[in-house]
């Protein structure tokens, strides 16, 4: 089967954009992908952030499902840890009534905030991180339509009811999650752009160990940060842009992507200029034949059934031609 290609969507906030702005683009991502003939669109979960919009994936999907018309979405992912398994499946059986056959259900445990926020996300919840496999296990029987393990809820269906379910997805960007992913068995998604030097080993620990359940063998995706642009040299200011914005987060500062031209004018030092060649397995930047075969070489090392391809440039138009450039390389001979 051909390699297939989906999008995570934080729905960033460029410099004087505002959250309605970052949302606007998304649409107008979603609905292009969408006639690029990309697999999924899945839409991220962060909180408390002034540079990324994208804090409740459950309301955002609506929105795409309704303005696309082949693509899956979905979320990726909803941070369970959080959140009531019953209410998350009843939000997910309630998308995919309304869009049967196409939802996903992505679940991470990582709090997506700062632990202040985490605890506001959990206001009133006694249950710990510990609880999370249980969580797990019972979002999927309720989502499935399958007896929840928690004896409590043995009786309890999540409404409403449909002849389909939504896709359910763990993400993760540790062995951990790779290990959740396979003893419960559900699809595995990787977040190379988190932790690119445990990918290959977790995925591989992710098939060995998988035990047919939810899914009756393994199966992979792997998310990677990509760039793709006509011009080689270009190419090399937006590797510049990615590291000034690794310098800024190592001194903890926030903010919208810097701008080209200030990446092309940055002072880097002899050890930062090495520091960031040596960091580009983290990322896929180049021509479309040079993301290309990144892409297609990390497909083949990590075993993934498909790559979710997450891009961030100064611009939403770079952004879109990036997409539009990478289908364009893959639906070329």
């Amino acid at each position: 089967m051909p390699l297939r290609l989906a999008v995570l969507d934080q729905s960033p906030i460029a410099r004087g954009e505002v959250a309605a702005d970052a949302v606007a683009n998304t649409i107008k991502l979603a609905k292009r992908c969408d006639e690029l003939g990309y697999h999924r669109y899945w839409v991220a979960e962060h909180h408390a952030s002034d540079s990324l919009a994208s804090s409740s994936p459950e309301v955002l999907i609506t929105r795409l499902a309704a303005e696309t018309e082949r693509i899956r979405v979905g979320s990726g992912g909803v941070m369970l840890s959080h959140y009531s398994p019953y209410k998350v499946a009843e939000n997910f059986r309630m998308l995919e009534v309304l869009y049967p056959g196409r939802i996903d259900l992505g679940v991470g445990r990582a709090p997506g905030s700062d632990g202040l926020t985490a605890a506001a996300l959990a206001y009133g919840n006694p249950l710990g991180i510990e609880y999370y496999p249980a969580k797990v296990k019972d979002l999927v029987a309720f989502v499935s339509g399958q007896r929840p393990i928690t004896e409590a809820f043995h009786d309890l269906k999540a409404t409403p009811k449909a002849p389909t379910a939504p896709e359910v997805w763990m993400l993760g960007s540790s062995y951990d999650s790779a290990a959740y992913a396979a003893r419960f068995g559900l699809a595995y998604s990787h977040a190379h752009f988190i932790a690119p030097q445990l990918a290959v080993e977790a995925m591989r620990q992710y098939r060995e160990r998988f035990a047919p359940e939810h899914l009756a063998k393994p199966y992979s995706s792997i998310g990677v940060f990509a760039i793709a642009v006509e011009d080689a040299d270009r190419a090399d200011v937006f590797r510049r842009m990615r590291e000034i914005q690794r310098i800024r987060r190592d001194r903890g500062e926030r903010g919208p992507a810097p701008t080209l031209e200030e990446a092309a004018a940055w002072p880097f030092t002899d050890e930062e200029l090495d520091a960031m060649k040596s960091r580009r397995s983290r990322q896929i930047i180049g021509t479309p034949d040079e993301v290309k075969a990144g892409i297609e070489d990390l497909a083949v090392k990590s075993e993934a059934d498909e790559v979710v391809l997450l891009t961030i440039t100064p611009t939403f138009e770079d952004r879109l031609k990036s997409y539009e450039l990478i289908a364009e390389a893959f639906a070329s001979p």
